[in-house]
């Protein structure tokens, strides 16, 4: 295997890949990166056995071959060259050579046969959507994804294909985040699938806001996207997710409307003085008015009043902070409407515009 490749050309697909790969292996192959060159195209591909990304790039004088390389070492070697460099590899028995200029690398490496690679994945369903569309219904929805939750299907993003609907949900059984997005042409039939935590952060590292399309693989056990010359694959989590609609508050009638951003600031200078542990701030609500109040064990108080679009009244209900903030955060629009019904029932956060973007937060007890 040999062939030539320019240092920026070669660090795009690198910075894709090293992500995945995890610092401490149980299998020593897992810490390297599989390389196949071939026609002018070189492969890097990276797996922890849950979540696989494959880049491709351009070479020169490219003989055809297959090794695994040392993942982090070969990035920061690439990193630490000047702009501009060409870089040259060349495998000779068990080591790999690269070198660039007056610089020269010997590298260890490990035969391509030993690396699992994730190759038939039992296409099921395959869905075409923009990927600025996509990423906007993750960043919308991950941040309530559970993290090392004994619930383990929480720990991680529901999919939710519809016949003409891509849903993204995460709960983590205090709040819920939900999203959506029309498509062109929807899926044949409604299908759930919950991707890993660590395969959604991937994801969100990989999506950018441009004009293209990312093509979604539904299997039966994995998730697989590709977008240009990337290919990203990931086992699904085995498990049935909740019943997230029974979760949306109905007949939460007593609702507020209220600037967006003026709530957001007054979140947060409220917070300042909220409890450590519970982060809890109450809200009460009177006719057109919202006061914010947070109370903490040294006996100190923040009050923040606002003007807000309301015919309640004598209605109050305590929140974590943290959690109103980042469903704010997640919302689009000049305002934004907090859906009630009692004060001890949850809150359905959303703008009035729209509802393909909600947000259910349960009450504290304060």
């Amino acid at each position: 295997m040999r062939f030539s490749i320019q240092r920026e050309i070669l660090l795009n697909p690198l910075q894709k890949v090293i992500g995945v790969v995890e610092r401490r292996q149980t299998l020593p192959v897992l810490s390297n990166l599989l390389v196949v060159s071939a026609a002018n195209r070189v492969t890097f591909t990276g797996t922890d056995l849950e979540v696989e990304m494959s880049a491709s790039a351009d070479a020169q004088d490219v003989q055809p071959g297959e090794v695994t390389i040392p993942a982090r070492k070969l990035f920061d070697i690439c990193r630490a060259l000047p702009d501009g460099s060409k870089i040259e590899f060349k495998l000779s028995g068990d080591r790999v050579t690269v070198s660039s200029g007056r610089s020269r690398f010997t590298l260890a490496t490990l035969a391509a046969t030993e690396f699992p690679v994730i190759e038939n994945i039992e296409l099921i369903e395959r869905v075409s959507l923009p990927e600025a569309s996509l990423k906007n219904l993750m960043d919308r929805t991950a941040f309530a994804m559970a993290n090392q939750d004994v619930r383990y299907y929480l720990n991680g993003l529901l999919l939710d294909l519809r016949e003409q609907a891509l849903r993204c949900v995460a709960t983590d059984g205090h709040r819920l985040a939900l999203a959506e997005t029309e498509l062109e042409a929807g899926g044949a039939a409604q299908r759930q699938i919950i991707i890993p935590r660590k395969g959604v952060l991937e994801l969100q590292g990989l999506f950018e806001t441009g004009d293209g399309n990312v093509e979604l693989e539904f299997g039966r056990n994995h998730l697989r996207v590709r977008r240009n010359e990337v290919v990203f694959t990931s086992k699904l989590i085995d498990g049935r997710f909740p019943d997230y609609e029974a979760v949306i508050p109905i007949g939460a009638d007593k609702q507020v409307r209220i600037s967006r951003e003026s709530l957001r600031g007054a979140l947060q200078r409220a917070a300042i003085l909220s409890n450590e542990k519970y982060r809890g701030v109450k809200l009460e609500v009177s006719p057109n008015k919202l006061r914010i109040v947070a109370h903490n064990p040294e006996q100190e108080e923040a009050v923040e009043e606002l003007e807000a679009s309301t015919s309640t009244s004598d209605l109050s209900v305590g929140f974590n902070v943290n959690y109103l903030l980042d469903a704010l955060n997640a919302l689009q629009g000049d305002e934004v409407l907090i859906c009630l019904r009692d004060g001890n029932s949850s809150c359905l956060l959303r703008t009035p515009e729209s509802e393909r973007s909600r947000h259910v937060i349960m009450p504290l007890r304060l």
